[in-house]
């Protein structure tokens, strides 16, 4: 434990001298509110006969303390609000301890406060409570980076990423105004299951350690169970379970799933993230392309009442219906090369001739996501769907109907970003099994992305799935952009960070 400072041991002996007053500085943890904050501050002007026995709590933000009356600032979960403390009203009798030692001295700004009182207008006209009764509900020993401002200018404010990230529950106490993008995604990821379920698809759950790893390009995390004596891997994503499912009977399924990918860290990247997957049997990937349009359509009217939003410096648009483009139409377009009929080797001069890094290890398949990557997504600001990719990219998904070489699949870009991904699902097992089979091959000549042949799932396809449309859209990265957030690390309560030094010492202790 590191060193405590002065204003610590100050209150460590705060909390003692409270216990030795008879005062319990972390009581039970039963206290009855019946208002918060921004209930008062929006309906008191309307009729000032409400709140006249209110009950409240939150934790103290400041204080003006002076002779015989104070001020303080109260912030409970939604907002703050002054209160009017009065020594002789909450200590009607001689003994003034409560006022003149609790209040006074042994208080402190981030300690947290029950009040009871009566709301009033100041006469600087500020909505206050006026208390007649206050106790203490929970000591804080480790004082608060209170921001501060002097002649206009914020200084001294929580605003350093890396501390906010770490330490998150402190970024919620002094920046309340980034609760509200949590708020946000939690009302998005409602939307998108109300839509569903009105659709009626069953919400389900499979596994998160699964003894091989499947349904995606991704390196896994690996584990080890000992009871069974077996590896296990965190799932890079729920697919094939959910496929089986589909197998089994089920019309359409879906899953609010936690994934996890052993890979690089950025603003746009987390190991950890999430990810809703969808698979309705008898559909397909353009009947898919209509349901992400309406259900996104749907998030942005639920969260900002309007289907144009502002991402950084761009206002998104997510009314229906968006851009289309084929994968070859979008390359073609940016670039004005056409590589529809181009082997490997010829992509590969492609890539040279646009100075676009490669290796040995990377496919056709690769080749071709490098040059869309590279001279097209970061071109695609409104909502633009990219369907028809080459084969070698998709192992998963079926073979385009009319057009040889291809798939069908589609991703959802939008402000230069892949916001979904979906097919329409590969049910061929013969056919599914050859594609593994290449993956196999990739992986020994490098890839470390590639996929790995599942048995089981290939049984479970022999025994027939229906036609079926599949989908799987990034909730982090669609957070980022539904709260106008600059990196995937605001829009996760505890993102994965490097470990502190201090932590990694005292564990090796």
């Amino acid at each position: 434990m590191a060193e405590l400072s002065e204003q610590e041991i100050l209150r460590r002996r705060a909390v003692e001298n409270l216990r030795s007053l008879g005062i319990e500085p972390y009581p039970a943890p039963l206290y009855e509110v019946n208002a918060k904050t921004n209930e008062i501050l929006e309906n008191f002007p309307k009729d000032n006969t409400l709140y006249q026995q209110v009950s409240i709590a939150g934790r103290i933000m400041s204080r003006r303390i002076m002779g015989a009356a104070s001020f303080a600032v109260i912030q409970d979960s939604v907002g703050k609000i002054q209160l009017y403390i009065k020594r002789d009203e909450i200590c009607p009798d001689e003994d003034k301890t409560l006022y003149n030692t609790v209040f006074k001295k042994l208080l402190d700004i981030g300690d947290i406060i029950g009040v009871k009182g009566y709301v009033f207008i100041t006469q600087m006209g500020e909505i206050s409570i006026h208390v007649k009764e206050l106790v203490v509900l929970s000591k804080s020993v480790r004082p608060l980076p209170i921001v501060k401002e002097k002649d206009g200018v914020v200084y001294d404010a929580f605003t350093n990423p890396e501390q906010r990230y770490r330490q998150r529950y402190l970024d919620l106490i002094v920046n309340p105004q980034y609760r509200e993008t949590f708020v946000k995604r939690t009302k998005m990821v409602n939307t998108m299951r109300n839509f569903l379920d009105e659709k009626g698809y069953l919400e389900v759950e499979t596994p998160i350690l699964q003894p091989l790893y499947g349904g995606a390009a991704a390196r896994p995390f690996k584990t080890y169970h000992n009871t069974l004596d077996t590896t296990l891997y965190l799932r890079i994503a729920n697919e094939l379970y959910l496929k089986r499912l589909i197998v089994g009977g089920y019309d359409g399924v879906y899953e609010f799933s936690k994934d996890f990918r052993n890979e690089g860290m950025d603003r746009f990247h987390n190991p950890e993230f999430t990810q809703m997957e969808l698979y309705v049997a008898y559909k397909d990937y353009f009947w898919m392309m209509d349901l992400v349009e309406e259900m996104v359509e749907r998030i942005a009217l639920d969260l900002h009442g309007d289907t144009k939003i502002k991402v950084g410096e761009n206002v998104i648009d997510f009314k229906r219906p968006w851009k289309r483009y084929t994968m070859y139409e979008a390359i073609e377009h940016f670039t004005s090369i056409d590589i529809s009929a181009m082997d490997e080797d010829a992509l590969r001069d492609v890539c040279r001739k646009l100075h676009i890094e490669t290796d040995s290890s990377m496919g056709k398949g690769k080749l071709i996501d490098e040059i869309f990557g590279e001279t097209c997504e970061g071109k695609l600001i409104q909502p633009t769907f990219i369907y028809d990719y080459p084969v070698e990219m998709s192992p998963l998904a079926k073979k385009h109907r009319s057009k040889e070489g291809l798939v069908e699949r589609f991703e959802a870009i939008c402000n230069c970003k892949e916001i979904c991904n979906a097919y329409s699902e590969l049910n061929d097992p013969m056919d599914q099994r050859q594609r593994f089979e290449k993956q196999l091959e990739l992986g020994k000549r490098g890839d470390t992305e590639s996929m790995v042949l599942d048995e089981d799932f290939l049984r479970a396809l022999e025994y027939g799935m229906p036609p079926t449309s599949g989908l799987g859209i990034g909730i982090d990265r669609l957070a980022m952009m539904m709260t106008d957030s600059h990196s995937i690390q605001d829009v996760l309560f505890f993102p994965q960070m490097k470990p502190e030094v201090t932590q990694s010492i005292e564990a090796n202790e």
